[in-house]
């Protein structure tokens, strides 16, 4: 995963987090705008979410945090 998607979820993770708690879950559609101007970075994303990882559509913030600094 590119180093500018990494943290964007990173800082997408800790606002959800310092908003809502430690118990706020998250799908990878939280890391973009509602209007798709990115598809390559989506699919990115979801490939990473869905293929790689077998993740649920929502996780806890905390979690996906967590993968991705330890570079999961």
């Amino acid at each position: 995963m590119r180093q500018s998607l990494r943290d964007k979820i990173i800082a997408v993770c800790d606002k959800k987090i310092e908003q809502k708690g430690d118990n706020v879950g998250v799908s990878f559609y939280a890391f973009f705008a509602n209007k798709n101007d990115d598809p390559e970075l989506l699919m990115e994303a979801a490939t990473w979410w869905i293929s790689t990882h077998k993740l649920d559509h929502f996780e806890k913030a905390y979690k996906i945090k967590t993968m991705v600094l330890d570079g999961k």
